[in-house]
């Protein structure tokens, strides 16, 4: 790709943290999840999202854990209320994933550029 035509700084960081939320979702949802375990899996997925490069901080929360017949449930998309903060190159991105009249609604919140040059 020529020079002119490169990502900026922004840009590069918007699509990090989105990969850290797609990374995210497709990575636990299907997970069987019980009242017992929420914490845990929370914990556990806030681990995962902050291991990776770029990531600064990570929020999860886990909301409407019922039982099915055979007593758990599997986390669904709806279920998950998660922030990531990213920064990269002097851009900071905040992205959530949060239920949004039943769909598990990806956002990017804020992006804040220390870019300089």
């Amino acid at each position: 790709m020529p020079d002119d035509e490169r990502a900026t700084a922004s840009e590069e960081a918007c699509f990090e943290a989105g990969i850290k939320l797609g990374a995210l979702y497709h990575q636990f949802v299907g997970t069987p999840v019980t009242e017992s375990s929420v914490e845990s899996l929370e914990d556990a997925i806030r681990q995962a999202v902050e291991s990776q490069r770029y990531v600064v901080e990570a929020e999860v929360e886990i909301q409407g854990v019922e039982h099915n017949r055979f007593g758990y449930d599997e986390l669904k998309g709806t279920m998950l209320d998660v922030s990531v903060v990213v920064e990269k190159d002097g851009v900071v991105v905040e992205t959530s994933i949060a239920d949004e009249d039943g769909y598990p609604m990806m956002r990017l919140d804020s992006i804040e550029s220390h870019e300089t040059g």
